[in-house]
């Protein structure tokens, strides 16, 4: 048994070893590109969060608002209509 190996058997390994070589660095590049990707996917989409929730922040007060606007409306509204029918009593009273 002979554990001598040939040059051309070395150098064919050599290959192997330095193509397994570039490939793990080219792995290793793209997992770091990966990784600074969902870094910044991660910001952007806390930003987006964050300006959603102000957006329905906003759309809670309108909504607030609005319904305090309406309540008053139909308040006006009643008043108005209280009004208008005391002086339809009266006038059926004066005839």
């Amino acid at each position: 048994m002979s554990t001598a190996v040939s040059v051309d058997e070395f150098q064919a390994l050599e290959q192997k070893v330095l193509r397994a070589v570039e490939i793990v660095k080219r792995e290793r590049e793209a997992r770091a590109a990966a990784e600074a990707e969902v870094v910044s996917l991660r910001q952007q989409l806390t930003a987006q969060a964050e300006v959603v929730q102000s957006q329905m922040e906003a759309a809670q007060r309108e909504k607030v608002a609005a319904e305090r606007q309406t309540a008053a409306l139909a308040q006006e509204r009643d008043a108005v209509r209280q009004r208008v029918e005391r002086m339809l009593q009266q006038m059926d009273e004066m005839l």
